[in-house]
C-alpha cells in the first residue's frame, strides 16, 4: 500500500458508501484514527456498534484512497483547506453537535472561529421590505465585529452577503454542493469577492452537484456555526424555517423579523414568534442583549480559555461547563476523543484542579 497521509485516510473515510458523519466519529472513537479504521480487521470492525457486513466490507476495500489522494492534490492547487472534525482549525461551534460534518472544505481568508457570529436567512422571493431590513441588520452588525453567515441563495441570503461586502463585515457562504462550484452561478462573482473577507464552506468534495436533499443538510451547518439565527422573511415552509428548527435544536438564539399580516412571506416569521420558537427582532439591541455583546468579545465566547490548557482539555471543559456532570463514555462520544486519550486528559485536568471525578466514572467541573 502507498504511504498515504492521515488526511488522505480522513478523506477516504468520508467517501465510503453507506457511512455518515455519526458513524465516522464512532469509528474514530473506537479505532483511534482514520488510518487505523482502514487497518482494523473486519472481525473487529463488526464488533463496533452499527457497523454491519456491508459497511465493514466497504471499508476493507481501501479503493477510496487513490481518489482521496486526488482530492488532496486538487485542494492544494486550488487553495482549499480540508478540515477533519479532530483538526484544531475545524469550527469549534460545530464540534459538539452530534450531526456535524466530519469533513469540511473551506476556501477563503476568513476565520471559522470568530468571537461573534450571526446567521441571516430568509426566502428566495423577498420583498423590498425584506431587502431593506436585511441591509439594515448587516449595517448595524458592522460595529460589533460579527461574522455573518448565510447560504448564497437567491433573495435574503445574497442580499446579506453583498451588504457584508459593502460594510466590510466578515461573511461565510455555506454551500450545498462541491467547493469548486458556486450555485447559483449568478452569485459566482459575489462568492469570489467574499474570499478576501470571509469565504465559502461545504461538506461536499469537488465535483458534487447540488441535490435537493443537500440543502437541508447545508442549513444545519448555517445554524450550527452561528450564535444566533435571524429569519427576515419566510413562508410557512422552506429552508429558513428548517434552519431555525436546527438552531432551536442546537440551543442557539433564534430571532424573527415580524411581518405584515396576510403576506405569505411574513407568515413563517410570525409563526415562529407565535409558537415561541423565535424572539421578535426589532433592533440590533435585541441581539446585543441576548448575546451579551455589551461585554468584551473575549469574555463571551472564551469563558474556558484557561492559560496553558491543551485543545483536548479545553474541549472537555467546554462540554462539562455546558452539560454538567458527564459519564466518561458520553464525554468520549461528544468530544470524539479516543477513550484512552480522554482518560489521560481527565487525569491531567484533575491534577490541575479543574475537574473532579465522581463515582461511576462521572466527571464534573471542580
Amino acid at each position: 500500500m502507498e504511504n498515504y497521509t492521515e488526511k488522505a485516510y480522513q478523506i477516504a473515510l468520508s467517501l465510503v458508501p453507506k457511512i455518515g458523519d455519526v458513524l465516522i466519529r464512532q469509528l474514530i472513537s473506537y479505532c483511534g484514527s482514520a488510518e487505523q479504521v482502514f487497518l482494523t480487521p473486519k472481525r473487529k470492525l463488526l464488533k463496533i456498534p452499527n457497523i454491519g457486513e456491508i459497511l465493514a466490507h466497504n471499508i476493507q476495500q481501501k479503493t477510496y484512497l487513490p481518489h482521496a489522494e486526488q482530492i488532496l492534490e486538487r485542494a492544494k492547487k486550488e487553495q482549499v483547506q480540508i478540515l477533519f472534525y479532530t483538526d484544531e482549525a475545524y469550527p469549534t461551534r460545530l464540534k459538539t453537535l452530534y450531526d456535524a460534518p466530519a469533513l469540511l472544505y473551506f476556501k477563503g481568508k476568513g476565520n471559522l472561529n470568530p468571537s461573534r457570529s450571526v446567521a441571516i436567512v430568509g426566502t428566495r422571493k423577498m420583498t423590498d421590505y425584506g431587502k431593506h431590513i436585511t441591509e439594515q441588520i448587516v449595517e448595524n452588525l458592522a460595529t460589533h465585529q460579527v461574522c455573518c453567515i448565510s447560504g448564497l441563495a437567491f433573495g435574503i441570503d445574497i442580499v446579506a452577503h453583498r451588504a457584508c461586502l459593502k460594510h466590510h463585515v466578515s461573511t461565510l457562504g455555506i454551500m450545498a454542493n462541491g467547493i469548486n462550484r458556486v450555485y447559483p452561478t449568478q452569485h459566482k462573482s459575489t462568492a469570489h469577492q467574499m474570499l478576501a473577507q470571509g469565504g465559502i464552506l461545504s461538506e461536499h468534495p469537488f465535483g458534487i452537484e447540488p441535490e435537493p436533499h443537500f440543502f437541508p443538510q447545508r442549513n444545519r451547518i448555517i445554524a450550527g456555526m452561528a450564535d444566533a439565527v435571524v429569519v427576515v422573511e419566510a413562508a410557512t415552509k422552506g429552508g429558513a424555517l428548517i434552519t431555525a428548527e436546527f438552531a432551536n435544536n442546537y440551543h442557539k438564539e433564534v430571532f424573527a423579523v415580524p411581518g405584515q399580516l396576510g403576506k405569505s412571506f411574513s407568515e413563517g416569521c410570525n409563526l415562529l414568534i407565535r409558537n415561541n420558537k423565535a424572539q421578535i427582532y426589532t433592533h440590533i439591541n435585541d441581539l446585543v442583549e441576548a448575546l451579551n455583546w455589551d461585554l468584551p468579545a473575549d469574555a463571551v465566547h472564551q469563558p474556558l480559555s484557561f492559560a496553558g490548557l491543551s485543545h483536548e482539555e479545553i474541549q472537555v471543559m467546554t462540554l462539562l461547563h455546558k452539560n454538567g456532570m458527564m459519564h466518561i463514555d458520553e464525554l468520549s462520544w461528544q468530544s470524539q476523543i479516543f477513550i484512552a486519550k480522554l482518560s489521560s486528559v481527565l487525569l491531567s485536568l484533575e491534577f490541575q484542579g479543574f475537574v473532579k471525578s465522581f463515582p461511576g466514572k462521572k466527571y464534573g467541573i471542580a
